[in-house]
């Protein structure tokens, strides 16, 4: 099982063993926001801690935020702007009972909303573009998959069969109209094969149809090139736990190929997101092994790197989320 599972596992995700908010930029907002907490237009280095249930927040704006919250056994970080104020919420689903846990950054109000059962994957993310994070799941069942949504504008409740159980979830928004699509990617008959990207355009409900990795690479959506829609994108693994790391990045302004070796195999975690403030997604990892964010930004054109030690072995960085 490649998709999300709770924090306490290396969660497949894993890429590991065996400026001011631009108003345009709407593919990399609702990402951005979630990790957010102090609303300067920059996504805040943050990790998860299994072992007392804290999440770490530094702040890009200056100062630190310790929170215990969630179970490193049962729950999946969630994080998302819920109340719709610009800040990341620390959040999380639990599998067990099916219940979003959170808090609001606005007011600090802890909220408490089933919806969901165990065994689904939290796909929390902006469909009806009103600023605000939608609760949704996806339940693979019958063979299909299932994306079940509550909407945060008019907190309506849609059921829509996209995708095989197979399938691996790679929300977006692909069409740059502020609403999140939904999206998978199915891999090809064999790790080598190559994968493709079906997306549901909530501009207009046309389907797009993508070629893009291979069947083993992971999802790692993001607005790369700053045009306002998020890019198809992949990371691969080598073949050793020292191989790098290669970002496979497909422009959704010309077609390009953004290509960036960054990474290593058998320490790293996946945690792109908007770190330097211009609208962009960065390439990032955390690595396990030192605790250290490095990232490739975009604001340089991904030719200049930075890196922030935050975190300890056997943390969760938290942008690692939007990884499948």
């Amino acid at each position: 099982m490649r998709y999300l599972v709770p924090v306490s596992r290396r969660l497949a995700l894993v890429v590991a063993l065996g400026s001011l908010f631009v108003v345009s930029a709407l593919g990399q907002a609702g990402l951005r926001r979630a990790m957010d907490y102090d609303n300067d237009g920059r996504a805040d280095y943050t990790v998860f801690r299994p072992s007392n249930n804290v999440w770490y927040v530094n702040k890009s704006a200056g100062g630190f935020t310790f929170q215990q919250f969630g179970l490193a056994n049962t729950d999946y970080p969630a994080p998302g702007d819920f109340d719709g104020d610009g800040k990341g919420d620390i959040s999380v689903w639990r599998d067990t009972d099916g219940v979003w846990y959170r808090f609001n950054s606005s007011n600090g109000v802890f909220v408490a909303t089933a919806f969901g059962t165990s065994g689904d994957e939290p796909v929390g993310r902006d469909y009806d573009g009103d600023g605000k994070t939608d609760l949704a799941v996806v339940r693979r069942t019958g063979g299909a998959m299932i994306w079940y949504t509550l909407r945060s504008t008019d907190g309506g409740f849609s059921a829509i069969q996209f995708g095989l159980s197979t399938d691996y979830t790679a929300p977006g928004n692909y069409d740059g109209d502020t609403k999140f699509d939904i999206a998978v990617q199915r891999p090809g008959a064999t790790a080598a094969s190559q994968s493709t990207f079906y997306i549901q355009n909530s501009s207009n409900n046309s389907f797009s149809i993508v070629n893009w990795g291979l069947s083993n690479d992971l999802v790692v959506p993001g607005d790369y090139d700053g045009d306002g829609k998020t890019d198809i994108a992949v990371v691969r693994e080598g073949t050793t736990p020292t191989s790098v790391l290669v970002w496979y990045i497909r422009k959704s302004t010309d077609g390009g190929l953004i290509a960036a070796s960054w990474g290593l195999t058998g320490s790293d975690l996946s945690a792109q997101n908007d770190y330097d403030g211009d609208g962009k997604a960065d390439i990032a990892v955390w690595r396990d092994s030192n605790g250290v964010f490095f990232v490739l930004t975009s604001s340089s054109n991904f030719s200049t790197s930075t890196q922030s030690q935050w975190g300890a072995t056997g943390d969760y960085p938290v942008a690692g989320y939007d990884t499948h």
